[in-house]
């Protein structure tokens, strides 16, 4: 039944803050998307994107207890683990764990792992050839 994941929703404490980080650092582009009752902002990448919520202000329906800081993700990325290190690096992002080896949805996978602004546990990976 179910195929793949359309898109998730983050919800932040500090909007423009998780913008910078998506985008100048993870690469994500920012878009605009319309509802019929309101203007949304999302990040877009490859065919995925993940909507944005501010904390406080939701738009609805949403989960049942959204909060900042509970989301624990893996984004695939499309460079070599060491150049993504070298970004993080760059940017001044903090790496906490690896690089590591995982097990992702379609086999061994090398990972690093970071803390987006609102403190939700990001992991970066390559899948190993």
């Amino acid at each position: 039944m179910i195929d793949h994941i359309d898109h998730i929703v983050l919800t932040t404490r500090d909007k423009p803050a998780c913008i910078r980080f998506y985008t100048e650092v993870l690469g994500m582009k920012l878009v605009t998307f319309k509802t019929p009752t309101e203007e949304r902002l999302a990040f877009a990448f490859g065919v995925q994107k993940i909507n944005l919520h501010e904390w406080g202000r939701e738009f609805k329906p949403h989960a049942h207890l959204p909060v900042p800081g509970a989301l624990d993700l893996c984004f695939i990325s499309s460079l070599p683990l060491d150049a993504v290190i070298e970004k993080l690096r760059a940017a001044n992002v903090k790496i906490i764990e690896g690089p590591v080896r995982k097990t992702g949805a379609q086999g061994a996978i090398r990972s690093v792992y970071v803390r987006d602004p609102d403190l939700n546990l990001i992991e970066i990976s390559v899948y190993e050839s």
